[in-house]
């Protein structure tokens, strides 16, 4: 399809532009030109689907880089409780009962939530399953995403056939929207020979599968102040230094990393972090409901580090709204360190856009609104009281936006959602799956108990 935006405040994420009375001329799948909408109009009369966007503010989808999107189904379920606790005695045993189509189910609902709420990119981190899983979910809804298997030293066996099949069957398909990742949980869950393997593993997938978009290494680190107690108690291993010098002992890290939380960082860590071009993915509200403690975010950006914005998984945020995610990690940065031009509107912005691509080896197809990159756009309607009146578009949209005010999606150049109704899926029929999921589980649950 073939269309023009028009007459939109044009937030390009590029040097700061804002192009007011702007257009945006796409075709198929890409941005051909942005220019005002004076200009566009006399290049581009004839062929074109027209969307008036006066009145409103056109920017790049949101990115979302850290999920685990098929939990969606345990929002919830186990709040209040410590990350460990949280985990071992209620997380993973509850995800021991869940069968692939409640995977698809969870997924499917993240999906529809996220392109809801202006996230057009999501990376998740989950259990793989080849029937029903989050690639086919995003696919389904038409919503881009990178799609990973998590993987444990206790299913080795079954983890290297679960990568395989993954990047097999769903690394840059769907006309480019899903790409994959390797995900070794945590280093607490993953001992150091097959932290190694995993690395090689990914090596041999990008040979195989990866010449045209490379598969990334996604992990969690250092979420927690005593993850190096963690790793001693699972593995015997002695840390001399932080997390990440743990890592990079190990020859894993290098551009095609992002680390989600990286709360409990030395400075070290943030030197190595930046000479290994690691990216971080910073969340902000899981790390505050779980009491996990606040990333030095700052000292990582003066290092320039690539910092990028995700939501954690729906279970422990406990939604997949970015917005909220943009306003919190401007404001605790602010307060924590007390100085209030630290993480400015157009930084955090960035992170959750520009910054978030890069995190995920993206940049050069989206997360700008610029010639030559894919028409991953969404547009925000700010005829309402909470945004009137504008002295500056960018500063209300970290601090005043709410995911509810983002009225149509594009992805890949197709319209997935128009004035807030889905185009690809029945959300009532979403919903009404998940919630049946949620009950054949609970049942499955107590029938384990007796």
């Amino acid at each position: 399809m073939n269309s023009i935006i028009l007459n939109g405040t044009i937030i390009t994420m590029l040097e700061n532009q804002v192009i007011r009375d702007g257009a945006v001329a796409i075709e198929n799948n890409t941005i051909i030109d942005v220019g005002k909408t004076s200009e566009i109009k006399r290049k581009y009369s004839h062929g074109y689907e027209k969307i008036d966007a006066k009145g409103k503010i056109v920017l790049p989808g949101l990115v979302n880089t850290h999920q685990h999107a098929a939990m969606s189904l345990l929002r919830g379920y186990a709040d209040d409780l410590p990350l460990q606790e949280w985990l071992e005695k209620w997380i993973w045993p509850i995800e021991g009962h869940m069968t692939a189509s409640d995977i698809y189910a969870g997924a499917l609902l993240t999906a529809a939530e996220s392109i809801i709420g202006g996230t057009t990119t999501v990376n998740t981190m989950y259990h793989y399953t080849a029937e029903e899983n989050e690639a086919k979910a995003f696919a389904d809804a038409g919503l881009r995403g990178v799609v990973g298997h998590v993987c444990f030293s206790w299913r080795k066996k079954d983890d290297r056939k679960a990568l395989e099949d993954l990047a097999k069957n769903w690394h840059n398909q769907k006309n480019g929207l899903i790409r994959v990742s390797i995900d070794p949980h945590a280093p607490y869950t993953v001992d150091p020979d097959y932290m190694k393997e995993l690395k090689e593993i990914q090596t041999e997938l990008n040979n195989k599968y990866g010449e045209k978009a490379p598969i990334i290494w996604h992990i969690h680190v250092a979420e927690t102040s005593d993850e190096p107690e963690k790793i001693k108690k699972a593995f015997n291993v002695q840390l001399k230094g932080g997390i990440i010098e743990y890592l990079d002992s190990l020859g894993v890290l290098d551009k095609n990393v992002i680390a989600a939380h990286c709360v409990a960082l030395t400075e070290k860590d943030i030197v190595t972090m930046k000479s290994r071009n690691v990216k971080a993915s910073h969340n902000p509200i899981s790390n505050l409901k779980l009491a996990s403690g606040i990333s030095p975010v700052p000292k990582m950006l003066e290092q320039g580090v690539t910092v990028s914005l995700g939501t954690d998984s729906p279970c422990s945020n406990n939604t997949a709204d970015m917005f909220e995610v943009m306003k919190t990690a401007a404001l605790l940065h602010k307060g924590v360190n007390r100085n209030p031009t630290l993480m400015a509107a157009q930084k955090v912005l960035s992170m959750a856009t520009l910054d978030g691509a890069k995190a995920l080896s993206w940049e050069k197809e989206i997360g700008s609104i610029e010639v030559g990159k894919k028409a991953d756009i969404i547009i925000v309607n700010f005829a309402k009281p909470h945004l009137c009146p504008v002295y500056n578009e960018v500063s209300h949209l970290v601090y005043a936006a709410k995911s509810a005010d983002v009225e149509t999606v594009m992805i890949n150049g197709e319209i997935v959602m128009e004035n807030r109704k889905l185009k690809k899926i029945d959300l009532e029929k979403v919903m009404e799956t998940a919630e049946k999921a949620k009950n054949r589980l609970l049942e499955r649950i107590k029938s384990n108990i007796k």
